[in-house]
């Protein structure tokens, strides 16, 4: 699994490892941490790889399926790291593909809701082509995923690797990064330390909130499927930024002011999954209700964060033999 210590990432190592599945997790640790998966490096099952997946990737023995995560996935990150998100979108997709069709295994690609850009069809199903800036700032994650799929479906008719697509709208939980500038954990961290809560723009533009779990079931059931997508996975449940902010002042029990400030640009309007494939074909369809999961996510931010909600508890982490180590 590349990107295995990310958010989603060692989420999922951890629900394969439940199922009795070997886990190979590879991580560059640019934009995740040793902390994610610290839990992990006692199973027998699990082994790390610190490598940075741009410049090979190679693991000894069969393989059964690649699952491919990496890459930056915030606009903070991205936008911070813009020339290592177009390579890990293109030579990190190009050697995790070439693994998967060396070892004959199954390859799932975690592409993005951002391949809808700012949409002109709403909800976005599947086969709305998008609405994308490819100049602007944002372009360097937008077609950097883009690419990542044009890619994959070249490989599945080309070479025959069964790869396979998802693309994940706006996915939230415990692990988020305090300060990965998106939404739900920018307003949790600026809650929890009495500081005004920042929305951008007048507040009306919308995101679908997806619980980690939720999304995580639907990877996997994705890769037994045999289909090759792409397929949406997100929540239907639409929301405001506004409200959003209103919701995680009230849970926090911390009410802040919320103020308004300048929208980056490019930031989609609107943003709401059809998930109608994946009810059909993956039998599919998020069951965790968005204030339990906020819920959930707000007491993760206050067991990691210091009393003042700016530096996440953690002990030092080092790398040995590639093992994350305290």
């Amino acid at each position: 699994m590349t990107g295995g210590a990310g958010f989603i990432g060692s989420h999922l190592c951890e629900r394969l490892l439940q199922q009795d599945h070997e886990v190979v997790c590879v991580d560059s640790f640019l934009t995740s941490s040793p902390d994610n998966i610290e839990h992990l490096t006692g199973n027998r099952h699990f082994q790390f790889q610190h490598r940075d997946i741009t410049r090979g990737l190679d693991v000894p023995g069969p393989v059964d399926a690649v699952f491919h995560l990496a890459s930056p996935a915030s606009p903070a990150d991205y936008l911070r790291l813009p020339l290592e998100t177009l390579r890990v979108g293109s030579a990190g997709t190009w050697h995790a593909l070439d693994l998967a069709a060396g070892k004959g295994a199954r390859f799932l690609l975690t592409s993005t809701s951002e391949s809808y850009g700012d949409p002109q069809v709403h909800p976005q199903p599947e086969s709305y082509w998008g609405h994308v800036n490819p100049v602007g700032p944002r372009a360097v994650y937008d077609e950097a995923k883009r690419f990542g799929e044009a890619l994959t479906m070249t490989y599945r008719r080309e070479r025959g690797v069964d790869a396979k697509i998802v693309r994940i709208f706006n996915t939230f939980g415990p692990r988020m990064r305090p300060d990965d500038g998106r939404a739900i954990p920018t307003f949790i961290r600026q809650a929890l330390r009495g500081e005004p809560i920042t929305v951008t723009g007048d507040g009306s533009q919308t995101r679908s909130l997806c619980y980690v779990d939720d999304l995580v079931d639907g990877l996997m059931r994705m890769i037994g499927s045999s289909h090759g997508g792409p397929v949406n996975l997100g929540n239907p449940h639409e929301i405001t930024m506004l409200e959003l902010a209103q919701w995680i002042s009230k849970l926090t029990e911390c009410p802040s002011e919320i103020v308004l400030v300048p929208r980056p640009q490019d930031d989609p309007e609107k943003r709401r999954p059809s998930i109608t494939l994946a009810r059909e074909l993956l039998d599919w369809n998020p069951t965790t209700p968005v204030e339990h999961g906020l819920r959930e996510t707000v007491g993760d931010f206050r067991r990691r964060i210091d009393f003042d909600g700016t530096t996440p508890r953690r002990h030092p982490v080092t790398v040995v033999n590639g093992t994350a180590r305290r």
